[in-house]
């Protein structure tokens, strides 16, 4: 068999498999392009999920008759002034997206340059087929139809029009974000589907484009490390999703989906969300070009570091940094279906007394209840003594205790509501940070048995544990192997009070065995401090004083992420005067 040169237009179908997967990566392409003439507004139109049609219209600097010609030939661009490709500050840079995508439909591009004549091409499968003046306002407008109409075997794989639609909004959003300074609209077969106009601050943009509450709930991050930036918006942990499509990530202002960037969020927010539960963010890093190579795949969605530990460090630090600075704050969205579990219930008619009942004695010292008619029966409840006048709620931001409901949830009073705390959840989390600061400080202190507890667990788990003994002796619980079958616990922090010992011993087993090695040193002993937090913390069922409820909101208030317990569910939620009012039909 011999070796032959392919042709054109085979060469071109082939460059378009890596850079033409769907609507979506050619709507990226499209949309890049325009960005990088210095546009300030793009006008994008979609018929039938961008199956049928995308068009792409910008005001940038346009191109005349020979310009569109060369583009529309592989490795024909204008981004690249010379070789050094480490120093691209362009989104696009490889010349292959036009004609790749010319090679696989019809492709109209419509082009003029302030102060000449407008000109137009159109290309059917990578053969010209019209061209001539046209008559547009300053810059370009691209039109592409019938997406891979000649190639079944590529079309057969589309997905459905509107799961297609989904693809090309998220990379709109995604392009969005990154130049709040340009407009962007949609039109999808004919109803207005996006709009943001030019100029905005990034957090409103990505507020808007993602979701309206986020502005609320979440943090602005600003993190420098040498050469290297980290700004963006990160949700508080309250603030979460069942799925990770909310995690916008950008390196010099291009949008990247890369699995250290992925890995490291996950890390920064490691001990406050649930394992199925993700963040919302949208973090920007900068660095110099020559720390990053963004030649790594031909849809350029895929970057490499020069250093991946600073990157990742960067993120976790930066995150965490701006997490910390939150300190109580905590996603307070009121939910319409609790709102709409509040009841008023109607007062009963009277009715006439059952046979041989009497009436309850009234109090011998006169009281309120003398004087309000309607009331038989004398109300019952248990009160303490006040010793001293309770404080003000306005003096704090988490009101003062006013009761205990159901021996779990404490009642307190701020000066513009109702707050609800979770009594377990929250000083779960403190004992969390208290761990963290003593072995920031040098270890936690440690509490010795007066009579060492064997724990009989399975030799797998018993051979995880051995291993980290070390690690866990600088958290205070001291273990030793004691046969193939157990472990014998000598001491435990101190912080956890009179804990189970073998319960906090067989869940860290556990703990250990759903992260086995893929954690960092860090990462693994803030796993396992937040195990032995959630021991050592009050439980949902105990009665607190008010004293002792008190004391816990003033903890809450200066501890960082007392919003979250340590599975990302909230600790507190504010229940507005407005919101009361609402109930009781007053607004």
């Amino acid at each position: 068999m011999s070796i032959r040169r392919l042709p054109e237009h085979l060469v071109n179908r082939i460059a378009a498999g890596e850079v033409v997967e769907r609507p979506a990566s050619a709507l990226k392409e499209l949309v890049e392009n325009a960005i990088d003439a210095g546009s300030s507004r793009i006008a994008i139109h979609l018929s039938d999920g961008g199956l049928a049609r995308i068009e792409v219209a910008d005001d940038g600097c346009g191109m005349d008759r020979d310009e569109i010609a060369l583009a529309l030939e592989r490795h024909a661009t204008s981004k690249l002034p010379d070789d050094a490709i480490e120093a691209v500050a362009t989104l696009g840079f490889r010349g292959e997206a036009l004609p790749s995508i010319a090679s696989v439909s019809q492709l109209t591009i419509e082009s003029r340059v302030r102060g000449a004549d407008g000109w137009a091409r159109t290309v059917d499968n990578g053969a010209v087929v019209t061209e001539g003046p046209a008559a547009i306002p300053p810059g370009t407008r691209i039109r592409m139809e019938g997406l891979f109409d000649r190639v079944p075997a590529r079309r057969k794989f589309l997905r459905s029009p509107r799961a297609e639609y989904a693809a090309c909004m998220d990379a709109i959003r995604r392009l969005a974000m990154a130049r709040p300074d340009i407009g962007f609209s949609v039109e999808h077969d004919g109803r207005r589907a996006l709009s943001v106009p030019p100029g905005e601050d990034r957090a409103q943009r990505v507020a808007a484009l993602t979701d309206r509450a986020l502005a609320e709930n979440s943090v602005a991050i600003d993190y420098v490390r040498g050469e290297v930036t980290l700004r963006g918006v990160a949700g508080l942990p309250t603030f979460n999703r069942g799925v990770a499509d909310h995690q916008y990530l950008f390196v010099n202002g291009r949008p990247v989906k890369d699995r250290l960037l992925v890995g490291a969020l996950r890390g920064a927010y490691q001990d406050m969300l649930a394992r199925d539960r993700h963040p919302v963010v949208a973090l920007f890093i900068d660095l110099p070009g020559s720390e990053v190579d963004v030649n790594v795949h031909p849809a350029k969605t895929e970057v490499r570091f020069r250093d991946p530990g600073l990157v990742r460090g960067l993120i976790v630090g930066g995150l965490r940094a701006a997490l910390d600075a939150a300190g109580h704050r905590s996603a307070q969205s009121a939910s319409p279906a609790a709102m709409g579990s509040w009841q008023s219930e109607p007062l009963a008619p009277s009715l006439p007394a059952p046979t041989g009942w009497a009436a309850p004695p009234r109090p011998v010292q006169g009281s309120v209840w003398d004087h309000a008619p309607g009331f038989a029966i004398q109300p019952q409840a248990r009160a303490e003594p006040a010793f001293a006048a309770p404080p003000e709620p306005r003096e704090f931001p988490m009101g003062v205790a006013r009761g205990q409901v159901a021996a779990t949830y404490i009642v307190a009073e701020s000066a513009d509501g109702l707050v609800l705390v979770d009594q377990h959840a929250a000083h779960e989390r403190l004992v969390l940070e208290r761990m963290r600061r003593a072995m920031a400080d040098g270890g936690v202190a440690r509490q010795a048995l007066l009579l060492p507890e064997v724990v009989e667990l399975d030799e797998t788990a018993c051979d995880r544990l051995e291993a980290r003994i070390p690690e866990l002796a600088e958290m205070g619980l001291e273990l030793e192997r004691f046969g193939p079958h157990a472990m014998l616990v000598r001491g435990v922090p101190a912080l956890l009070g009179q804990s189970d010992a073998k319960g906090l011993v067989t869940d860290l087993a556990d703990e250990l065995a759903a992260f086995g090695e893929a954690l960092s040193l860090k990462e693994r002993l803030d796993s396992v401090a937040a195990t032995m937090a959630c021991h050592g913390s009050v439980r949902a069922g105990r009665v607190l004083s008010v004293a002792e409820m008190n004391a816990l909101l003033r903890e809450m208030e200066v501890t960082p992420h007392s919003g979250q317990c340590n599975h990302g569910r909230p600790t507190w939620i504010k229940l507005g005067h407005a919101d009361i009012e609402k109930l009781f039909g007053r607004k």
